[in-house]
């Protein structure tokens, strides 16, 4: 038993301690067809596991990721037209984060350190140069998460100097189409610095019109006429009620502001029937003898005529 304990002991003693394996499967695999050199082992081996990393990557951004996010886009309710641009924004990430896994995982941290210090040097030139367009872009991403405005919708801005409806919107600039046809591309940063306003957001929108009747004519009747008229108007709603305030005592004439409410607004109902509606009070007025008077001015004074020896004297109206 003594000998037997010493011989395995003697064994033991000349075993030679287990190396870890520096050559991966790849590697390994490599040797097994024949590669033998190490440098263009390691090279081909390095590059074989650069594309697995890639290909799972992307194929887990591709089935997994923007599917998800598909469906965070749809329960928030952005339009397919607005998801694209995101969709397109995440695909670049995907891309780029791919390409930084698959570096790692091929041995390529140095090269990919330089790489990053290169794309960074890089950003900063690119972005002291094209800082319109990013305010842009970071515009549009707030359009996109506001939702101000729809593609659709009636937009105005700029005081009211410029409105027309959306047609497009990108990351860059909103396509608006004026209601004389014309095509405005607005960058995304004018729509974000200024005021929007979007008279078709909601259900219902109000609108007012002041009409001008003579200081001898009925208010009470006028104002029954204005009313009437709304009320028969099939467009106009009956909830709010319409209604009349006197607004303006001006130089020939007392303003009776008109405020109605009509329901599901869009740019031509808006226009179709306030000029229905206008066109009804007037004929109105003119069947009840209510006079909508104009501005008259009478000039007082003498008229000299150069080279005459006469002057002459006559009222100007």
């Amino acid at each position: 038993m003594t000998g037997a304990i010493g011989s395995i002991s003697a064994s033991l003693l000349h075993v030679r301690p287990l190396q870890a394996d520096p050559a991966g499967p790849v590697e390994r695999a490599l040797e097994l067809v024949g590669l033998e050199d190490p440098a263009l082992t390691s090279s081909i081996a390095g590059a074989i596991r650069f594309v697995l990393a890639f290909v799972v990557v992307w194929a887990v951004g591709r089935f997994v990721v923007l599917p998800l996010l598909r469906r965070a886009l749809d329960r928030r309710g952005l339009d397919e037209h607005a998801r694209n641009p995101l969709l397109m924004v995440t695909r670049f990430g995907l891309f780029f984060l791919a390409i930084a896994v698959a570096f790692g995982f091929g041995g390529f941290g140095n090269f990919l350190v330089s790489m990053a210090g290169i794309a960074a040097a890089g950003a900063l030139a690119i972005g002291l140069a094209m800082q319109n367009v990013i305010s842009n872009f970071v515009a549009g991403i707030f359009i996109y998460t506001d939702k101000p405005f729809r593609i659709g919708d009636w937009i105005e801005w700029d005081n009211g100097d410029y409105a027309g409806v959306v047609e497009d919107i990108s990351l860059r600039v909103t396509r608006v189409r004026t209601f004389d046809n014309e095509l405005l591309t607005v960058p995304n940063s004018v729509l974000t610095d200024d005021v929007i306003k979007n008279p078709v957001e909601g259900d219902k929108l109000r609108l007012k019109f002041v009409f001008g009747i003579g200081y001898d004519d009925d208010i009470e009747r006028a104002t029954e006429i204005i009313v009437d008229e709304a009320e028969r108007h099939p467009d106009i709603a009956d909830d709010p009620a319409p209604s009349v305030r006197l607004t303006e005592l001006n130089d020939s004439d007392v303003g009776l502001q008109s405020r109605f409410w009509i329901e599901d607004p869009s740019r031509s109902d808006f226009v179709r029937i306030k000029g229905e509606y206008i066109t009804a009070v007037k004929r109105r007025f003119d069947e009840e003898g209510i006079d909508i008077p104009y501005p008259v001015r009478t000039l007082d004074g003498d008229l000299s005529l150069n080279g005459a020896d006469q002057s002459v004297v006559q009222p100007a109206e």
